[in-house]
């Protein structure tokens, strides 16, 4: 029995201008695998959502993401869980006798248009299209959109059978093309994994809309790109805002030209994009033969060297958040199909960050659905937006790594929620900084770029820094030595440098789900609890510390931003790290993770510099408390230190009234009376 996905057919926008009719393909497929690259499959037994994985098949196919990736295989054989023999020299070994998934449904096109496209959001690993039988065109990327002309083969009015052949593993993509690098990923799971349309117009075709906020003279920097599949043809190119006047110019397109229009308008009372006031605005663009809405935040983001701070809108801005590795929770058992649950991501960025006074993630190592940054534009979010790539030995063409790098560029850089370009984690390579140098300037809103390790390629760049401490537990560092700490960077961010700084991971303290530790951290544990702990001790153990170094960062203001890790990653056996929560479906935190991260998060933030495992008894002691106010407006009150004992009773308290400026630090000594008699006592440092 054949199955039709029931495609929805959209005039976009609306209004007089709609002139695009955009028809989604999301739904159920049937699929199919092979060995050969043009072994279409006869039969397609087997079904599948788009978007999604092909691990979520029915009935499902047996070892659908086992590979050994070269990256993975060599940090297994550094950490001596693996014998050097095990050793590749190739992009990866595939567990599982195939190359290649097929993907096909049907879909039924309308009256007779001008133009026919394809759009694949994401599909890894690669994607070749056929519409009834013939080939429309290959996309190498894994990571950015595949556009395709289906205008040659389409059926007016009638059905249409599409097909797409997407790589079984990395391997079955040419090693010049970028699959993705992961030291840590210990399955690779293929997919369409971001939506699928169809879209038909009129010429001239609008290929691209471009909008860049130019916040000091409230104005937006328009560039479209329109292509003329047709013969010679005059149009007018429309541009219509809220607020802005609407915009008209004539122009003339020959056969097959494509032009890039770029155009300025001011736009009267402008509200700023900002994560407390996420306001957007849509612009319509038309030709009179196709419409495009782009949305788009007046949101200007920058970070500046002199003062090593970051601006938002002009204003310094202090980031605090996490980070989300999506393509590690790929391989989480409980991941099925809840990255494209819309009411489940709302509730993983919108709903619990705010809780925690989270204003920042770093999306790390892969990209996310297009859905991810629409709710992140929506809840407020500034995403440091990271190209799948941690270590480059210049094993891709760097020719086809600029282009990938182009086109992630123009899927999000309409998106206010993405601030920071960022194009390789814990990397060194001059290559990667050649392709920045490239690429740069195709995004007219200038954003800063990161760049894992390498020196900062721009005079305002910032760095990453990884201040691992625990990772040299009882091997050079003792958890006492942070009271003489300053918070500089440190040796993990190899290169010297005076330029703003961002702690995008720290911690080192991972447990997975079940509280048990994960291979990085057993030693950790060991020394912290003891081997024999109970999942509960080690749980907060784990909230205490990471709560203690979060406050630790932010308190001495070496930091442009602090981003713990991770928020959302893969939790199981043999993993290498794992995330914060106890039930991952109905995101359900670890109670102490939550109970002591939510106060180390605040705004205003209180950090007791005391880590002294054991305090003599009688007598004064001096104790430094360190304030940060990350608000834009001054804070006042009374800061209280408070010594307790058995059952909470309070045996000594201090108190003193504080003042912190819009956006300043500011350290208080407070004294305490020490009782005596030994017993276990707990310090407690308070605002009100």
């Amino acid at each position: 029995m054949r199955r039709t996905i029931l495609a929805l057919l959209l005039l976009t926008p609306a209004g007089l201008w709609a002139q695009r009719q955009t028809l989604s393909l999301n739904g159920v497929w049937e699929v199919d695998e092979s060995v050969g690259a043009s072994d279409i499959p006869s039969a397609f037994g087997h079904k599948v959502p788009v978007p999604g994985l092909t691990n979520t098949a029915e009935p499902a196919f047996p070892g659908v993401d086992e590979f050994d990736s070269f990256e993975g295989i060599r940090k297994k054989v550094r950490m001596k869980l693996l014998p050097e023999s095990a050793m590749i020299a190739t992009v990866g070994v595939p567990r599982q006798n195939r190359n290649y998934f097929w993907y096909r449904t049907r879909f039924r096109a309308p009256a007779k248009k001008e133009v026919a496209m394809l759009k694949v959001n994401k599909a890894q690993f690669g994607s070749a299209v056929w519409l009834n039988g013939k080939l429309v065109g290959e996309h190498l990327g894994c990571f950015t959109a595949g556009y395709f002309d289906l205008a040659g083969a389409i059926q007016w009015q009638g059905e249409n059978s599409l097909v797409i052949r997407i790589g079984a593993h990395p391997a079955a993509v040419p090693e010049t093309a970028p699959t993705g690098t992961d030291n840590e990923k210990l399955k690779w799971t293929p997919g369409i994994y971001d939506a699928v349309s169809v879209w038909f117009a009129d010429n001239p075709a609008i290929e691209s809309v471009q909008v860049a906020p130019r916040v000091a003279s409230s104005e937006v920097v328009i560039q479209t790109t329109v292509k003329n599949h047709g013969g010679d043809r005059s149009f007018t190119l429309r541009h219509k805002l809220a607020g802005a006047p609407e915009m008209a110019e004539k122009l003339t397109l020959k056969a097959g030209e494509r032009r890039t229009l770029v155009r300025t308008v001011k736009l009267a009372n402008a509200k700023l994009w900002t994560p407390e006031t996420p306001h957007l605005y849509t612009l319509e663009t038309s030709t009179g033969g196709d419409t495009l809405a782009t949305r788009f935040g007046m949101r200007e983001f920058r970070f500046d060297t002199a003062t090593k701070r970051a601006y938002l809108n002009g204003r310094p801005y202090f980031l605090r958040g996490s980070n989300i590795t999506l393509h590690r929770f790929f391989e989480d058992p409980q991941c099925r199909r809840l990255p494209w649950d819309e009411k489940w991501v709302r509730k993983l960025l919108a709903e619990i960050p705010k809780r925690l006074s989270w204003n920042s993630f770093r999306f790390c190592i892969g990209p996310v659905p297009d859905m991810w940054l629409d709710i992140a534009d929506e809840a407020g979010l500034l995403i440091q937006n990271e190209f799948f790539v941690w270590e480059y030995r210049n094993q891709w063409d760097t020719e086809e790594m600029a282009r990938q790098y182009g086109e992630w560029m123009r899927d999000n850089w309409n998106h206010p929620s993405v601030a920071i370009w960022d194009a390789s984690n814990e990397t060194r390579s001059e290559t990667l900084m050649q392709i920045i140098e490239r690429v740069r300037g195709l995004d007219l809103s200038n954003r800063p770029w990161e760049n894992g390790y390498n020196i900062p390629a721009g005079p305002d760049d910032p760095v990453e820094d990884h201040p691992y401490l625990f990772s040299r537990l009882g091997r050079g560092f003792e958890i006492p030595e942070l009271e003489r700490m300053t918070g500089a960077k440190t040796t993990n961010s190899p290169h010297p440098t005076g330029h703003a700084v961002i702690i995008n991971e720290y911690g080192w303290l991972w447990l997975n789900r079940d509280g048990t530790p994960t291979e990085l951290t057993k030693d950790v544990y060991a020394r912290l609890v003891g081997e024999n702990a109970t999942p509960e001790r080690r749980f907060e153990t784990y909230a205490y510390y990471l709560a203690g170094k979060t406050e630790f960062w932010r308190a001495h203001r070496n930091a442009a931003g602090v981003l713990h890790f991770v928020y959302l990653t893969v939790s199981y056996p043999g993993g290498y790290t794992a995330d914060h929560f106890t039930d991952v479906e109905s995101l359900r935190l670890e109670p102490n993770f939550e109970d002591y991260m939510t106060q180390a998060f605040r705004p205003l933030g209180v950090y007791l510099n005391f880590w002294q495992p054991k305090l003599p008894g009688r007598g004064e002691r001096s104790f430094a408390v360190m304030m940060v106010n990350d608000e834009s407006s001054l804070a006042r009150g009374r800061l209280s230190l408070a010594l307790a004992g058995q059952g909470g009773k309070e045996l000594a308290k201090s108190e003193t009234p504080f003042l912190i400026p819009a956006l300043g630090q500011q350290t208080y000594q407070l004294t305490l009376r020490i009782p005596e008699g030994a017993g276990d006592y707990q310090l407690n440092s308070t605002v009100s």
